[in-house]
C-alpha cells in the first residue's frame, strides 16, 4: 500500500513549511498516523515529532446541462500534516 500520494503544494502550506516547519500531504485513507510517520521518515530521510490527520469530505456538484441536470461529487481524500524537528527541511523539488 503506497502511504504517501502526493504533497500538498500551495501557498498556505509553502507559508507553512517556511515559517512553522510542517508540510501538507495526501495520504491513503486507510493509513494512521504511525504509518504515515515512518513513510515520511523513510521517503525524505527527516525525522517526524507530530502528525495530524483530517479527513476531507466530498464536494457535491450539480451541472445544468442541455440534457437536463446531472449530479456527482468529488472523491473524499485524507490529508496529513507532518511536523518536522527543527532544522531540518524536506524539498519537494529536488527529491526525486
Amino acid at each position: 500500500m503506497n502511504i504517501l500520494i502526493k504533497p500538498i503544494i500551495t501557498e498556505k502550506a509553502t507559508r507553512d513549511a517556511e515559517d512553522k516547519n510542517r508540510y501538507g500531504f495526501v495520504v491513503a485513507n486507510e493509513a494512521n498516523k504511525i504509518e504515515i510517520k515512518d513513510a515520511v521518515e523513510s521517503a525524505y530521510g527527516v525525522s517526524v515529532t507530530k502528525v495530524r490527520t483530517m479527513n476531507v469530505r466530498p464536494d457535491r456538484k450539480t451541472k445544468y446541462t442541455k440534457t437536463g441536470v446531472i449530479t456527482g461529487k468529488t472523491s473524499a481524500v485524507k490529508k496529513a500534516i507532518v511536523q518536522v524537528a527543527e532544522g531540518e527541511t524536506i524539498d519537494f523539488y529536488n527529491n526525486i
